[in-house]
């Protein structure tokens, strides 16, 4: 692991100079980090517009190259209303305009599908790759449960991926989150997002295909787990998912394709 994302926020320090230095103790580079922002209401674009260029001048001075962005309704308490066409101009124009400002700090904004976001269902995810110049950050696991096959995705829009997410998910805990048995949190609690490798995500197809179309950006593993009771003793909890995945991701690499 030579990288990482911010993660949430308190995870890493707030100041750039701070998160550098924490990043330099175990030679890590920053890549950046998720940021939800409100773009389909006009009324509340000037604030949106603060706070991405707080984001962006942190991330940048930490180093960060990308820009995660989570088209949500509200920051604090994510909801999906409906939204006609005039929302969409509004969303998609914004989202643009956040391209802009983002890159006038060095950085290139990705769109991250998201479960409970304004772009979750393969329809949208294709609506706004269809009608902007965003770049997409293939999240396998977030694009699997909104009905999206991250293979056909990674195929039809192979030259707008600029960051993959490797997330496995299991078909059935997806399915009762659909069905609104079960919040996001729940999910993950009852195991939604498993080790990569060991569900139902086409992890390995979507790979090859990225790697045939010739991505060469970043791949970043991610298995969220929620931690209730403390941190785990050493040699515990969400670290030996990880091993399990980057074990399954260097026997991949050594094999044939």
């Amino acid at each position: 692991i030579r990288a990482t994302e911010l993660g949430a926020i308190g995870w890493l320090p707030t100041e750039p100079v701070q998160i550098r230095a924490k990043l330099d103790e175990y030679n890590l580079q920053l890549l950046g980090g998720f940021v939800p922002l409100v773009l389909h209401d006009a009324k509340q674009f000037d604030a949106t517009r603060r706070n991405a260029i707080t984001a962006a001048q942190t991330m940048s001075a930490a180093g960060g190259i990308n820009f995660v962005t989570a088209v949500v309704s509200d920051p604090n308490d994510w909801q999906r209303p409906s939204l006609d066409d005039g929302d969409w101009t509004v969303l998609l124009k914004n989202l643009t305009e956040i391209n802009s400002i983002v890159a006038e700090y060095g950085m290139t904004q990705v769109v991250h599908p998201h479960v409970d976001t304004l772009i979750e269902t393969v329809d949208e995810v294709k609506r706004y790759l269809d009608e902007t110049n965003v770049q997409v950050c293939l999240d396998t696991g977030h694009l699997f449960i909104g009905g999206a096959d991250p293979v056909a995705i990674a195929n039809e829009y192979a030259e707008r991926i600029g960051l993959v997410h490797l997330k496995d998910v299991s078909a059935p805990i997806a399915a009762q989150l659909r069905a609104g048995k079960y919040s996001l949190m729940a999910a993950t609690q009852a195991g939604l997002f498993p080790c990569v490798g060991s569900g139902d995500v086409s992890i390995a197809e979507t790979i090859h295909v990225v790697e045939k179309n010739g991505f060469s950006g970043w791949y970043v593993i991610e298995q969220d787990v929620a931690i209730t009771d403390g941190d785990p003793p050493v040699g515990q909890g969400p670290v030996v998912g990880v091993a399990k995945s980057l074990h399954y991701l260097a026997d991949l690499a050594a094999s044939p394709a």
